[in-house]
Formats: C-alpha cells, structure tokens, sequence
C-alpha cells in the first residue's frame, strides 16, 4: 500500500513538473515574437520627405516657426559689381533650415530665393524675381510697374520633381492683385542653377558683416 501511494505521488510531481517547463517554454516563444514599435530603419525611413504633399507640409512647418520668430538668424551683406544683396541663415536647435537671398542689380530688378532644407538638404526652393519700369503718368508724378514671377520647385534628392509659376502685375496707381488668388501652372524646370547658387550660399554661412562677391 505505502509502495501505491508513493509511486502515485511520483508520477504526480512529474506530471506538474513537466507542465511548469511547458509553461515556462510557451511564455519565453511569446516574448521572442513580440514587437516593441518601428525598428530604427523604418523611422528614419518616415523621416525623409518623399512626395509633393510631404514637401508642402514641411514647407508649412518652417514657415510657421519662421513667422513666430522661433528661429535663430544670422546674415551678411554683399557688393558685387552691379549686384547687392543679402544673406541670412535661419536655424534650431537641429541645424539650418532656411537660407533667404536677397539681391537686386541694374537699378530695375530684384530676387528673393528662399530655401528650405530638412536633413542636411534643401527640398522646396521659392523664388520671386521683380522687374519694374515706369508706365504712364506724369513726369511730376509718374507712375511704376512691377512685373512678377513666383516659382516653386520641390525638390527630391536634389532634383526637382515639380516646378509651379505665377506672373502677375503690381502697379502704383490702382488696386492689385491678391497673389494667394492667382493660379500657378506647371512649367519644365530642372532647378540645377539655383541648386549651384544654393552651394555658394551654404559655403559663406560662416561669413559676417559685409563682402565683394560671394
């Protein structure tokens, strides 16, 4: 009898005992298949911009930090021949993210180049090239013009991948035009001399005060 109740009593301990280790091995196969988020690849992935709607959102985000003032700025001037200009580089706490280019030469025509740059690299530039002349009035009191035009180029690996432009007419006498009103159409463009431009800038953003040429 007491040779019964002990075999009974040893299997019983085995049978637990195997059940433990099954346990044991189930929860350690659940743990291996677990997944904790993106890895670092696929967040870095989602960091990049990769379509025109990715571009106007980042576009949209500095441009608001720029109108809030939350960036830092520096800049410098610049005579060069016929040409002056100015260049000022807006930054955060992550690096450069917006160089501004001002310049006009022979008397009657401007530029303002804006970049836009995530990552080391720009992806939208926005450029406004003004020629005015007189038109009409009196020599006592005459009258300008400003002939406009806009361009948008969305850039991919440094290549554009759509170019956008506007023309418009800006005068001195009468009412003007709302620019947010008129329509862009889709021109040819491949971007590369304002991408050069785009090089000599980045080259003299450690330059201050006033030089000859850049």
């Amino acid at each position: 009898m007491k040779t019964s109740l002990f075999l009974l009593s040893l299997v019983f301990i085995t049978s637990c005992k195997n059940e433990t280790n099954k346990t044991v091995d189930q929860n350690s196969a659940a743990a291996d298949t677990l997944t904790f988020g993106p890895t670092k690849a696929s967040s870095v992935k989602e960091n990049k911009i990769l379509t025109v709607e990715d571009i106007k959102k980042e576009y949209g985000i500095l441009n608001g930090e720029l109108s809030k003032g939350k960036l830092d700025s520096l800049s410098f001037k610049y005579e060069c021949d016929e040409r002056s200009g100015e260049v000022t580089f807006y930054s955060d706490k992550e690096g450069l993210k917006i160089i501004k280019h001002f310049y006009a030469e022979y008397s009657h025509f401007s530029s303002v180049e804006n970049y836009f740059i995530k990552n080391e690299t720009p992806f939208f530039i926005l450029k406004e090239d003004t020629s005015w002349s007189f038109d009409d009035g009196t020599p006592e009191k005459p009258e300008t013009k400003d002939d406009i035009i806009e361009q948008r180029i969305y850039l991919q690996n440094g290549k554009a991948i759509k170019c956008l432009e506007k023309n418009y007419m800006v005068k001195s006498s009468g009412s003007s035009p709302d620019p947010g009103k008129i329509l862009n159409k889709e021109i040819q463009c491949s971007g590369e001399e304002l991408l050069k431009t785009y090089g000599l800038l980045l080259k003299s953003k450690e330059k201050r005060g006033e030089i000859k040429c850049l």
